[in-house]
């Protein structure tokens, strides 16, 4: 395989990465000056980021499906590709239940649980333009080991902000709505440790 064909592979994740980043960023940048006659305008500046980094899955897609020989394992692009998608479609989730619940108010446990979020994706997006140089990286394994600690500082903040939305909050719809969009914040730090995880798969399986 040549070497053009090789980086295409590891630009793509790169390329997905980013736009996770930039989803991310715009939803903390909509919920720290919330307006919510203005939800709807903003939700669809977020799709659009969401539906381009779509056909760069597309694109992957197309060339895994006519490579003869790949970077890595087939299986090993699938799933990256797959929980790259996850982040930023988790990400766009998060304002889809909050245009839905209409919420009035963002809560200052989910700007900080938001936050740690925003942190994954970053370090995420670092590991990715790492990951390349698989064979001969000696940073993967700690940038591997800093995405899996902030998912763990996301769940910490998950299971608080749980907490502190049933002692204070009385009404059950606000209860219900909040549950979910807390539910999908924590859901696209899992996707980043999972793609992480799938690249410290990879470098096993070739150390």
């Amino acid at each position: 395989m040549s070497k053009k064909q090789d980086a295409f592979y590891f630009d793509n994740f790169i390329a997905c990465a980013e736009y996770s980043c930039r989803a991310a960023h715009r939803l903390r940048e909509v919920l720290t000056d919330f307006r919510p006659d203005e939800i709807s305008e903003k939700f669809d500046e977020i799709h659009e980021i969401e539906r381009q980094a779509d056909e760069e899955r597309h694109k992957l897609n197309d060339m895994l499906i006519k490579a003869f020989i790949t970077p890595i394992e087939r299986e090993d692009i699938a799933a990256l590709s797959h929980d790259l998608d996850e982040v930023t479609d988790k990400i766009e989730d998060v304002l889809i239940r909050i245009y839905i619940n209409n919420v009035q108010s963002i809560r200052p446990e989910a700007i900080r649980l938001l936050d740690t979020v925003i942190k994954c994706c970053d370090a995420l997006l670092g590991l990715l333009k790492e990951f390349s140089d698989f064979r001969k990286s000696k940073e993967l394994s700690r940038k591997i080991i800093e995405i899996n600690t902030l998912e763990e500082e996301a769940d910490k903040l998950y299971i608080s902000s749980m907490r502190q939305l049933h002692i204070e909050e009385k009404d059950v719809l606000q209860i219900i709505a909040w549950r979910e969009i807390y539910d999908y914040m924590e859901k696209c730090a899992d996707a980043c440790e999972h793609a992480a995880d799938v690249i410290g798969s990879v470098v096993m399986k070739n150390s």
